[in-house]
């Protein structure tokens, strides 16, 4: 199981970004697990995302998007960064 970032686990940004992912992955009527396939990344590793306990990087974000049909942007700009 991934670890939370030492660092960034709870950053606002982190959180908002997480947040954003778990509603879209909420509208599409999938789960975390299938999302996490979906995007070939660890489930355990997509529930700290979610929660903003990971520092994402950008192919991780750019899996994350494609898994729910998006652009990077969009998420990025719905959690206000």
């Amino acid at each position: 199981m991934a670890k939370p970032s030492p660092k960034h686990a709870g950053n606002e940004d982190l959180k908002a970004l997480g947040l954003v992912i778990k509603n879209l992955r909420l509208e599409s009527g999938i789960s975390q697990e299938a999302l996490a396939h979906n995007a070939e990344l660890d489930r355990s590793y997509m529930g700290g995302v979610e929660r903003g306990e990971h520092n994402l990087t950008l192919m991780g974000l750019k899996k994350i998007a494609e898994a729910l049909h998006v652009k990077p942007s969009q998420l990025l700009s719905s959690a206000g960064l």
